[in-house]
């Protein structure tokens, strides 16, 4: 049985939340679809560089994880989350800022 799903726009909310709660900076840089979109979350290290994180299945846990999609400098992030957003008109960007690379998406609850 599939697990139930948040809406996206709860599960945005909550992710905000618990990262203000750490202390780290956050930005909704682009709206989705409020019930289903996707969400990537692009992490700045404050150095030019970033990592870009994608919620996928993983077929052998038969579970939603949070995979590292691109890491590199943050002009090219930058360009995969356009060239994505072409693509998917539903899709979610946030991004957060932390020179440690800390996202708290390993966290129960956010999987």
């Amino acid at each position: 049985m599939a697990e139930p799903r948040l809406a996206t726009h709860v599960w945005v909310g909550a992710y905000l939340a618990r990262l203000g709660q750490a202390g780290i900076p956050a930005y909704v840089l682009r709206r989705g679809d409020a019930t289903a979109g996707s969400v990537l979350v692009k992490c700045a290290t404050l150095d030019g560089q970033a990592v870009l994180w994608r919620h996928e299945w993983n077929l052998d846990s038969d579970r939603r994880e949070w995979v590292r999609a691109a890491t590199g400098a943050e002009a090219q992030i930058d360009t995969a989350i356009a060239r994505e957003a072409r693509f998917d008109p539903d899709l979610w960007v946030i991004e957060l800022e932390s020179r440690e690379g800390v996202t708290l998406l390993d966290q129960p609850g956010l999987e």
